[in-house]
């Protein structure tokens, strides 16, 4: 819970400082969850059984562009942030080392919207490696995605893909965000 807590709550105060231009605020935002995220489990989940047939090299690059691909998915997405609030409810256990932190986004004039951080315990530090928005996990989402891609026309197409979208959101966020 302190894990998902203090980054939630983090976020909303960036969020919120609509005083600080968004391409600061997307820098910001990135800097906070790069520590907290386990992007290396969720490009291999994400992958599935197909994350045996990649050699290092392209572990390594499917990494580097699906964690970009994910992070400016959801910054391009700043603007949209009308005064949510996160309600924290319930923390469940599937074992000692997995673990799902159960919130709930209210308010902002918009529904209420169940959103569930799953956990994994990475040397005794807790990483969020899943999301479910409304109880759909957005890596089985992706997997799903990636798996057609993968078994119709392989991974040289999925990473061109891949990456050609992921450019065309760094471009929407911006020549500051660029330089990761």
């Amino acid at each position: 819970m302190g894990v998902v807590r203090t980054m939630v709550e983090a976020a909303l105060a960036i969020l919120r400082d609509d005083g600080i231009p968004t391409a600061r605020r997307q820098q910001r935002l990135r800097a906070l969850i790069n520590p907290v995220f386990d992007f290396t489990t969720m490009s291999r989940f994400t992958l599935g059984y197909h994350w045996r047939d990649l050699d290092a090299q392209q572990r390594a690059e499917f990494i580097d562009v699906f964690t970009d691909f994910i992070q400016d998915s959801y910054l391009t997405r700043i603007d949209e942030y009308a005064g949510q609030e996160v309600e924290f409810g319930k923390v469940t256990f599937d074992g000692e080392d997995y673990a799902q932190v159960h919130t709930t986004i209210v308010g902002g004039g918009s529904a209420q919207t169940a959103m569930n951080y799953r956990l994994q315990r990475v040397d005794a530090a807790w990483k969020i490696y899943d999301v479910t928005v409304d109880n759909l996990s957005i890596l089985a989402n992706y997997r799903n995605q990636f798996g057609r891609v993968m078994n119709k026309r392989g991974y040289a197409t999925l990473i061109t893909d891949l990456r050609a979208k992921q450019q065309a959101l760094a471009f929407a966020l911006g020549d500051e965000t660029d330089g990761r």
